[in-house]
């Protein structure tokens, strides 16, 4: 047959700390002072407000304003260079944080 696995806990008894049981609750957890040293800027010059930013970030840290650009929040930001890699007019790019 094969090896045996142990059966993983039902999700409801997965101790506190260790998931997100809510939807919307990872906005409780400010994780952008551990990011990497590096941030986004946007040229709006290049930005063609498309969202693909907000879309792709896997950590929530872009807001849709106004204007209709997309600002990142440096409170959730990790510096991944998802949303740069993902933008399809080059308007993102990675720069390194200022000490």
């Amino acid at each position: 047959m094969g090896k045996k696995v142990e059966a993983l806990h039902p999700w409801k008894e997965v101790p506190l700390g260790c998931a997100i049981l809510e939807a919307g609750s990872a906005r409780k957890f400010k994780t952008g002072d551990w990011r990497s040293k590096i941030r986004p800027v946007t040229d709006r010059e290049k930005c063609i407000k498309c969202g693909m930013c907000w879309i792709f970030c896997p950590d929530i840290a872009y807001s849709h304003r106004e204007d209709g650009y997309f600002d990142w929040n440096p409170d959730y930001c990790k510096g991944c260079g998802i949303c740069a890699r993902e933008c399809p007019k080059d308007a993102i790019t990675m720069v390194a944080e200022e000490e």
